[in-house]
């Protein structure tokens, strides 16, 4: 694995993809970077910030080489970081003629590929004959704006693959993150795909005037839940309680910053779901992974809760009123 000069290339042009390319340049010369939108590269260039997305954050574009056409970044990087909403991972993907089989690759997507319900790394497996040991996940809590403020925070780089996971690690190490290792793919996975759903729970039970207290249940029962789910789906020795599962949790299910509670906020407040989608500026994860997360768990009949409350709020249009007062009942 190389990690010299523009050998590295992150695929997408949101805040999640822009803070981790501010990561990437301090530990790089150069990088490339892939925007669907060619207008959004002119942009960027002639004003040296992402134009929709953190634009506080001041880039050398001189160390970027920026691309609008998947196949010619994909050729033409060693690296590949996707950072792009699980929704659109299979149709960005699907333009691309370029064998991805030997490449790395670091997935900061945290959701479901809606393509057969898979998670990123399976997807990735599937579809493209992209090793599971050469697939890393970034895991953990760690927003992008605070990223952007670089405020200290803490990364789990997972991947089967020891050394690998050390050195996509290394590549994002710096001064304001701090990162560890892991083998638990699929856990991780399941747990950043799962936390989006408990967030929008917590959106809902604040948008509901709940308070503190049962914020605080609703957390509790949350990690058991997830806990369940991913010992279930794929049982190994894990901690939990670590940041990369309940730190993930805690940070999304209670930051300001998380997409995924100001979406429930706007639903338990009253908002449609489809109005409080448009209103989102940026794509709620939780949404998709609630139904594709009731249809794995088809398979598995894993005590789920709140991921269920949630599923018929936004799909079944119950009235969160009533299904949070029904969840309740089903709290410890």
């Amino acid at each position: 694995m190389s990690s010299g000069k523009n050998k590295v290339a992150v695929i997408g042009s949101g805040s999640w993809a822009t803070a981790l390319a501010k990561i990437l340049l301090e530990n790089l010369g150069g990088i490339n970077w892939y925007f669907r939108n060619p207008e959004d590269i002119g942009q960027f260039i002639k004003f040296r910030h992402n134009p929709k997305y953190l634009r506080g954050v001041e880039f050398d574009t001189g160390r970027i080489h920026f691309y609008s056409d998947i196949d010619k970044v994909t050729a033409e990087s060693e690296i590949l970081i996707l950072a792009i909403p699980s929704a659109f991972l299979n149709g960005t993907l699907e333009a691309m003629k370029t064998d991805i089989s030997r490449k790395f690759i670091l997935s900061g997507i945290k959701g479901i590929v809606s393509k057969d319900n898979l998670l990123v790394g399976e997807f990735l497996h599937k579809y493209y004959n992209v090793p599971f040991s050469s697939i890393g996940i970034i895991a953990g809590p760690c927003h992008a704006e605070e990223v952007a403020l670089e405020r200290l925070s803490y990364l789990t780089i997972a991947c089967p693959d020891e050394t690998k996971a050390n050195e996509f690690a290394q590549l994002i190490r710096c001064d304001y993150i701090i990162t560890n290792t892991s083998d638990d793919i699929w856990g991780t996975e399941y747990t950043s795909v799962i936390k989006n759903i408990i967030a929008i729970a917590a959106g809902m039970v604040y948008g509901l005037r709940y308070g503190d207290n049962f914020q605080a249940v609703l957390i509790a029962n949350a990690i058991q839940e997830i806990k369940r789910f991913v010992d279930k789906v794929h049982p190994i020795t894990r901690d939990i309680k670590s940041s990369a599962y309940l730190g993930d949790l805690l940070v999304t299910a209670y930051s300001q910053f998380s997409r995924n509670r100001q979406f429930g906020t706007m639903v338990g407040k009253g908002y449609s779901v489809k109005t409080a989608q448009l209103e989102m500026l940026m794509i709620a994860e939780g949404y998709y992974a609630a139904k594709s997360i009731k249809e794995i768990n088809e398979k598995y009949k894993v005590q789920m809760p709140i991921s269920e409350a949630v599923y018929r709020i936004l799909y079944e249009n119950t009235p969160p009123k009533r299904e949070i007062a029904k969840l309740t009942e089903k709290l410890s």
